[in-house]
């Protein structure tokens, strides 16, 4: 493998650090990797990256141990308003915004802390809006089999925002309806009247 003029003459990049390809990535743009304010930059795009995507090393039974309870109760539980930062897998620009999560129990519920500590696990991951929608509400279904659950995503993509059609002020809602949410209008209705109470923009 041969490396010339910063750049990358090879068909395999085994050889090349994270930072070696990031450095890369700023000759490309027309940067220069060695001026005063990027030599540390492959250094913290790396780390920054690993943060971002950190949700493919976490693991949904360690996020839940513990944290799932046997009650007596069968009413409605609503986690909203809970903020998440997601990356676009077309561009790798981010997308953020807030998330409601709605269940109801069949025996079990969840500890609140961990339906933002559920929804981070998928969010820190590449994403679409809608697969991340329907991962959170399956994600609860597979570990308390609840009598329905319900989510929405309202977010802001930096993909629409900054390039393409650059429209600053839009906005993507996404919903995953399940079980009794699905069939039963009441308790969907219910669910959308308590999200948009004090905020919901939808």
């Amino acid at each position: 493998m041969a490396r010339t003029n910063n750049v990358l003459e090879t068909t395999s990049l085994s050889e090349f650090s994270t930072q070696d390809l990031y450095r890369e990535i700023l000759t490309r743009i027309g940067e220069d990797p060695n001026r005063d304010g990027l030599l540390r930059t492959p250094e913290r795009m790396e780390k920054a990256m690993a943060f971002l995507t950190r949700g493919y090393k976490m693991d949904i039974t360690e996020v839940l141990h513990a944290a799932l309870f046997d009650v007596d109760y069968d009413e409605m539980v609503i986690v909203k308003d809970v903020e998440f930062f997601s990356m676009c897998e077309h561009h790798l620009l981010p997308f953020f915004g807030k998330a409601h999560v709605a269940y109801v129990p069949n025996g079990k519920v969840i500890g609140l802390s961990k339906i933002p500590r559920l929804v981070d696990v998928f969010a820190r991951r590449l994403q679409v809006q809608e697969r991340l929608t329907r991962q959170i509400g399956e994600a609860i279904t597979d570990a308390i089999d609840p009598q329905g659950v319900a989510v929405i995503l309202e977010a802001q993509h930096l993909c629409m925002m900054m390039r393409g059609v650059e429209k600053q002020h839009s906005l993507t809602v996404t919903s995953a309806m399940l079980g009794v949410f699905k069939t039963q209008l009441q308790t969907r209705n219910e669910f959308l009247s308590l999200v948009r109470r004090n905020g919901g923009s939808f």
